[in-house]
């Protein structure tokens, strides 16, 4: 059994069967609505499944990455987003223990954005809780990295340059801890910091005609079979959801803040326009018919930004609910009836074919982000 299922898991309860999850559909063919998909029982229900299939299961990339990484880290941001809701302490707990098996270690390179991940639920949990020793080491790095910052270039094959946010996936993995930082600390350099490389990732990296990011420079100039510009779904994904990570510990009255949400905005309208039918993205996002597999780990991440951008009112209801609708459907359609989320497109930095059985933590982390939004779409807290 995986460790953390030695460590965190209780012994699984059985979920009642809502009718929102059905047997998964054939690839070609769309994911039919169920009624009950957007009722608060059923959601409630599958989330719950969801993450206790993940608390008992390995990683599939767990022979590559420990669980300080960010596709531990990922998946925690969700799991932290469920325990708030699920009205039993072990997700809690789950979070705690993992938290005091690391010592509240973000992950061991200094500036690598992946590293910093795992201390947004530290930081988190931080504000829970108010333990110094939960803060401490996440500050300690931090503090260090304002102290000696990164001047290397962006560009991705250029050494040194994985201590930027040089590829757009960092920006969901430590812009979020930052703020958080702010939150628990008051202190603004870490909102100025933050802010100032976040808009220098995206006048690099952001696609201003198509209101997309390139996963990083090595992709300016690579185009898809049928000619289109690569544009990766899960890529836009980690932007699309880190950017109201941000904004949740963002001030009302900071200077950036109109500059983020519009930004969410622009980017929201355009990922809305590459929802297929079945109410999911594929790997690419202007080229699905490349990669006609769905995929659920930026689907995840899409309908988690439009259901939070609709709770926040950044996004039109009568536009948007919709499309999360058909989204939040879908994604349930891909869990199979023990738990496991489908679908979810390996460890990659572009579009590629894959099993559609395959699943890992980053995309139950999605789902669970999802899902605690569409709750809240559902029955308003």
């Amino acid at each position: 059994m995986h460790t953390l299922a030695l460590r965190f898991a209780t012994p699984l309860i059985t979920a009642c069967w809502f009718g929102c999850i059905t047997a998964r559909a054939e690839d070609s063919k769309p994911a039919v609505p169920q009624s009950s998909a957007l009722d608060s029982a059923g959601i409630r229900a599958v989330m719950k499944r969801v993450a206790d299939w993940q608390l008992v299961n390995p990683s599939a990339s767990s022979n590559r990455y420990t669980e300080d990484c960010w596709t531990w880290g990922a998946f925690y941001t969700g799991m932290m987003a469920w325990s708030k809701i699920a009205g039993e302490p072990k997700y809690h707990d789950a979070m705690m223990a993992m938290g005091k098996r690391f010592n509240w270690q973000p992950a061991k390179r200094i500036y690598h954005a992946d590293d910093h991940c795992v201390s947004q639920t530290y930081l988190e949990l931080y504000l829970q809780h108010r333990d110094p020793a939960m803060l401490k080491p996440t500050q300690a790095r931090l503090d260090y990295i304002l102290a000696h910052p990164s001047t290397n270039s962006l560009q991705f094959n250029i050494k040194g340059a994985l201590d930027r946010w040089s590829w757009c996936d960092s920006l969901f993995m430590s812009p979020p801890t930052w703020a958080r930082l702010h939150t628990a600390t008051g202190d603004k350099r870490y909102l100025d910091y933050m802010s100032q490389q976040w808009w220098i990732t995206t006048d690099y990296l952001y696609d201003k005609a198509e209101h997309l990011y390139y996963r990083d420079s090595n992709y300016f100039d690579k185009r898809e079979a049928s000619g289109k510009k690569v544009f990766w779904s899960r890529g836009n994904g980690w932007v699309l959801a880190g950017i109201p990570r941000v904004l949740e510990h963002l001030p009302k009255d900071h200077p950036d803040r109109p500059r983020f949400e519009k930004l969410f905005r622009d980017m929201a309208q355009k990922i809305l326009t590459c929802q297929q039918p079945d109410g999911l993205w594929r790997a690419s996002l202007l080229d699905p018919a490349s990669y006609p597999l769905k995929e659920t780990s930026g689907s995840g991440f899409f309908v988690y930004a439009f259901a939070w951008g609709v709770n926040q009112g950044l996004l039109e209801r009568a536009k948007f609910a919709p499309a999360i609708h058909r989204g939040w459907t879908a994604l349930t359609d891909c869990v199979n009836p023990d738990g496991k989320l489908t679908h979810v497109q390996p460890v990659g930095a572009d579009p590629k074919k894959f099993d559609p059985d395959s699943s890992d933590v980053y995309g139950v982390g999605a789902f669970l982000l999802a899902g605690s939004e569409v709750l809240k779409l559902v029955k308003p807290q």
